[in-house]
């Protein structure tokens, strides 16, 4: 062995003798967390915390000891998670104050989100305003919060300790009255006053929209302000209310909006995928961390906005997220993980941000062309680095260069494998490999709508993949759903929000299979929850199952949020489910939701906040298009309709009558014939999509 091979081996030893010090030295704590497998409760597993996860250990330990309850919420992508962790809950001094003097819980709010629920309400009634994660509150020993918070940078999460110790040892009774105070008001978040059937009218369809459209950014794109959120379900419904009416304000801000985002920060330029949100107004820099329910929401928006428009860029959008989900998103057998991390390395965004001379030094000559396409300069536009993005036209940039268009393209379209080449070298960003249920569903819906806008079968292979792993793995034979899987375990019992949308999703593989084990199982996953999870005096649902230990209240999510509510995606799951089978009570029950609702959506001026149940105010506003297909070309006629951008519309059909009430009757030897209806009544059955299109008049017809 020569001197060079001896030094390279020395060097080798004494590296991995130094990582392995370092990890022993980092795992001199261990506590109750390390027999979890939460990705982001597993980070904390080695904290000096004595943290433990929410179950009755804990809740029993905090009775027993007479001590107040330390409630941490986050997720494993969270980036000021990580900083509060780093700052104080690996500090030996920090953490021997928080176990000396709380029962310290963690939990992670996307496999717990009911817990979440609780505590960012009371968050939110103590401060008065919206809050964020990492989220920390401090409850009295039977659970009842007496306050919450988010971050707290060190110094001031010690005199936060603090205060409470002081106020438990000295003035219980305040605190006692602060939980009555705190548990009251959460109770009454969900108190709904029950509503009578009302005439729908095309008046209030409109004055929704319009408070919608007030906040529209017309420059930039989404809500006015900064941050911004994708509100994936705030421009569905504008595009189904542009595809209702033709008002085409709606149209335009969906447009600004969508292709605002692609040419965007948000967007990930050379790998596909969104980014959480937009921390400035104009889409540049976002908070780094992609997160599945954003992508899959995505998919099924841009899928629908390029049924309206055939715009390239959101065809481009659809197969660049496709490419990621399956790059970087998928377990071998087919589920999806939740979430990549903000941060590498301990820095955020640095896994996707660019100097000008790395773009220089991996592309060469074909760098001027990449940096005046995705603005790269000297200086950076974030942080000394430069995030990509495309604030010239395709047009401006190539006249700019002296370039035709198609040269331009194929330039970039090299220098993007070189520098996706160069960027799979870096540290990669944590991946939080748990699956939920939820999430995947919202992804299988999402690869559902890609393939009818875009006709791709790999869409569809992915989306039947995806459902048979749920099946598989998360799904009982008597219906009863897990929330999460990981490592081969299920834990959680499932949410309202699992059910609801992995039976919209088995609805949506329905439409696009015509094969009826789809509705079958929709219909027994709707009727589990309704068995389980519905309040027949409020005629609403309930969060949790029937099935879950309580907690200091039982939760209804009302509103829309970047995810669409659990009792709005009901509402809409059982309006669908009622035109297949109309002679369930499926309608009655999500009529009942609406007129519940009803006050608060054309009344409080934020459309924003129930856009799911204004999109089902549309939806019964007329009556839906049940389209029939019917024939040996079922496949082939389906997927021609289904290219249109048709709202409040469901199919049907096979090569067979096949089970349900509404083929009956509809075969005709040796023809495919498509039969569009409303409330069971058809139109004369044709041949020809566009003589099936032609039959379909809306608000603005």
């Amino acid at each position: 062995m020569n001197y060079r091979s001896l030094l390279i081996a020395f060097i080798s030893i004494l590296t991995f003798s130094c990582r392995m010090a370092s990890q022993q030295n980092d795992q001199i704590h261990t506590n109750h967390l390390i027999h979890e497998n939460s990705p982001y409760l597993l980070q904390h597993a080695h904290n000096p915390v004595n943290w433990y996860p929410w179950g009755e250990e804990a809740l029993n330990k905090a009775k027993e000891e007479n001590k107040m309850i330390l409630v941490s919420i986050g997720y494993a992508a969270c980036h000021w998670c990580h900083v509060m962790e780093h700052e104080s809950f690996e500090d030996v001094a920090v953490a021997e104050i928080m176990n000396k003097n709380f029962v310290c819980i963690k939990v992670d709010r996307e496999e717990r989100p009911d817990i979440d629920d609780v505590y960012m309400s009371a968050c939110q009634l103590a401060s008065g305003r919206g809050c964020g994660w990492p989220l920390n509150a401090f409850a009295l020993p039977d659970g009842r919060p007496v306050w919450a918070g988010t971050y707290f940078p060190q110094a001031q999460w010690l005199k936060v300790l603090d205060q409470f110790e002081n106020l438990w040892q000295k003035d219980k009774e305040k605190l006692e009255n602060y939980a009555k105070q705190i548990t009251a008001g959460i109770r009454q978040q969900d108190e709904i006053v029950v509503g009578t059937p009302q005439k729908l009218n095309s008046k209030e369809a409109h004055n929704m929209a319009k408070s919608l459209l007030k906040n529209i950014d017309f420059d930039h794109g989404g809500s006015k302000g900064a941050p911004k959120f994708p509100m994936p379900n705030n421009y569905l419904y504008l595009l189904n209310y542009y595809g209702m009416t033709g008002d085409r304000e709606a149209l335009d801000a969906v447009e600004i909006t969508l292709d605002q985002m692609a040419n965007g920060g948000i967007y990930d330029q050379i790998g596909g995928g969104f980014a959480r949100y937009s921390t400035d107004s104009i889409w540049l820099a976002p908070h780094f961390e992609k997160m599945l329910y954003d992508n899959g929401q995505l998919l099924s928006l841009y899928a629908k906005a390029y049924q309206v428009t055939q715009k390239d860029l959101y065809k481009k959008v659809i197969n660049e997220t496709v490419d990621w989900l399956e790059r970087e998103m998928i377990d071998k057998n087919g589920g999806f993980y939740s979430s990549l991390d903000a941060d590498s390395e301990g820095e955020e965004g640095k896994f996707y941000v660019w100097s000008e001379h790395e773009i220089d030094s991996i592309l060469g000559d074909a760098s001027k062309i990449f940096k005046a396409y995705y603005d790269i300069t000297p200086e950076g536009n974030w942080e000394h680095s430069n995030i990509l993005h495309r604030p010239k036209t395709d047009i401006e940039v190539a006249t700019n260069l002296g370039l035709r268009i198609s040269d331009m393209m194929e330039s970039i379209g090299t220098s993007k494998q070189r520098l996706m080449l160069a960027r799979d070298k870096r540290v990669r960003p944590g991946l939080d490999d748990k699956i939920l249920t939820a999430w995947n569903a919202l992804t299988i819906t999402g690869l559902v709508n890609a393939y009818q806008a875009l006709g791709d079968s790999r869409f569809l292979e992915l989306a039947l993949k995806n459902a048979a792993f749920v099946k598989s793995n998360l799904l009982q034979s008597d219906y009863q759903l897990y929330r999460n899987y990981k490592d081969g375990q299920v834990k959680i019992n499932a949410f309202l929000d699992d059910y609801t949308f992995l039976s919209e999703a088995f609805v949506n593989l329905y439409q696009v299979t015509f094969d009826e084990k789809w509705l079958s199982d929709a219909v027994n996953l709707t009727d589990y929850a309704i068995e389980h999870f519905y309040d027949k005096e409020a005629r609403l649902f309930n969060y949790t199952s029937n099935l879950d230990p309580p907690l200091i209240a039982r939760k209804k999510e009302i509103g829309d949020n970047v995810i669409p509510g659990s009792n709005s995606a009901m509402a809409r799951n059982l309006n669908y489910l009622g035109q297949y089978f109309p002679s369930s009570d499926y309608n009655l029950i999500s009529d009942s939701m609406l007129y519940n609702l009803i006050n608060p959506i054309i009344s409080s001026g934020q459309t924003g906040f129930y856009s799911n149940w204004a999109i089902l105010y549309l939806e019964k506003l007329l009556p839906t298009y049940e389209i029939a297909i019917v024939g040996d070309q079922v496949k082939n006629l389906t997927q021609s309709m289904q290219r249109s951008f048709l709202p409040n519309a469901i199919y049907l059909g096979g090569t067979t009558e096949g089970s349900l009430e509404l083929l009956q009757d509809k075969l005709q030897a040796g023809n495919t014939m498509i039969y569009v209806c409303q409330n069971k009544v058809c139109q004369l059955p044709v041949t020809e999509v566009k003589n099936a299109l032609a039959q379909i008049k809306y608000l603005n017809d």
